[in-house]
């Protein structure tokens, strides 16, 4: 294996453009599987993000107009469980009007243990002016709606119900998600004060929960439903509401596997037929060594050893040119925010995946050349000149 070797760098050494040559073009496959698996990943996670990044990925909820009357102790079986909590609250919400001098707009309440709902949402992180509720009667509206009704913090204003329900509350602060539909529209309070507002007594409306594993919401909500065990609580996930989201997302991963797929089988058959050539070249020389004693297997191995190496080496190279074009992606392309237009997704089992498939592809490139050569004869390389 050591002459094999020897024998090998010789070969590229002497034909060093030629080896430049082929670890580029095996370098361009990598980078272009790098940089296109790491966008795709990148636009995924943001459309993620965005969808569901401040949201329940499982909630529980009843048809019941009373509500989840038991919820601490559903809550605390759920927080029992090894299903991968991140964070649970119960919440309450409704619709209704806010209503400021003569002005009304209509409005979504949503009433939280704001401590715990706090891992899902991050409001302390929304607010763009005031603060979070610290007790019954404040409340958080959208920094759309305020300008709607021309509220300003520490304003009162008016909740009222379509069955004629009124309540004066205090805005504190407003929020600010980057979401037209939530500004304009959404009123954030303590469970208390929405629960003295839709009438709920000791119960709540829904379960909200995220997890560590987002893909895997719909196999955990299964298994919240089994904690739970109660016909009248229906269990769902985000999975189920977001169909054609998913959807987008699979057609994404296999548009981005099959360019991968395609990169892939020009590199191999341009690494096969330049090693195809390089057979032909050496032809001489490979008759030489084996007049000298050098066996077909050694001699197949030359140029198997030639694939590992050129794969390692043009592996490394596009690993590198790839992490350079999604960081420069990241950092020009942007929203007129500033914000990257998708943002970079370093996922460091793919980039390795994506430079072993390469080294692999090289040497299986490498197995044709490499069995011609254990044809040769000297007798053919004689005759031939």
């Amino acid at each position: 294996m050591r002459l094999s070797l020897q024998i090998a760098n010789r070969f590229l050494r002497f034909s060093k453009g030629q080896t430049i040559l082929i670890a580029l073009g095996i370098a361009v496959g990598v980078s272009v599987q790098v940089f296109i698996g790491l966008l795709i990943q990148g636009l995924q996670d943001g459309l993620i993000d965005t969808t569901i990044g401040n949201a329940a990925h499982i909630t529980v909820s009843t048809d019941d107009s009373k509500g989840i009357d038991n919820y601490s102790q559903i809550i605390n079986d759920i927080e029992g469980s090894d299903l991968g909590i991140t964070a649970i609250t119960p919440s309450i919400t409704g619709n209704g009007f806010l209503k400021n001098d003569e002005t009304s707009e209509p409005i979504f309440v949503k009433g939280y243990d704001l401590a715990s709902a706090e891992g899902i949402y991050e409001f302390a992180d929304r607010i763009s002016e005031g603060r979070l509720p610290r007790s019954n009667n404040e409340v958080l509206i959208g920094i759309g709606l305020a300008d709607n009704l021309g509220v300003l913090v520490n304003d009162t204003t008016d909740i009222f119900l379509v069955d004629g329900t009124l309540k004066e509350v205090m805005v504190v602060g407003f929020l600010d998600f980057n979401v037209s539909v939530i500004n304009n529209g959404w009123v954030v309070t303590g469970i208390d004060t929405a629960s003295s507002l839709f009438g709920y007594e000791n119960a709540v409306g829904t379960i909200e929960i995220q997890v560590d594993q987002v893909f895997e919401a719909d196999a955990i909500g299964a298994k919240v439903a089994q904690i739970v065990n109660n016909d009248k609580l229906i269990v769902d996930n985000w999975k189920d509401q977001n169909a054609e989201l998913l959807s987008g997302l699979n057609g994404q991963s296999i548009s981005s596997l099959m360019i991968q797929i395609f990169v892939l089988v020009a590199v191999v058959l341009g690494i096969a037929s330049v090693l195809a050539i390089t057979v032909i070249q050496k032809s001489k020389q490979i008759g030489i060594l084996k007049a000298m004693g050098i066996t077909d297997g050694k001699a197949s191995s030359i140029f198997l050893l030639q694939g590992f190496i050129l794969g390692i080496i043009g592996a490394a190279l596009g690993i590198l040119f790839g992490l350079l074009l999604s960081y420069a992606f990241a950092t020009f392309a942007l929203n007129p925010d500033g914000t990257p237009v998708i943002p970079l997704s370093i996922n460091y089992n793919f980039i390795l995946t994506s430079g072993m498939i390469a080294v692999v592809s090289a040497m299986i490139a490498s197995v044709m050349p490499a069995r011609r050569s254990s044809k040769l004869t000297t007798i053919e390389v004689i005759r031939n000149g």
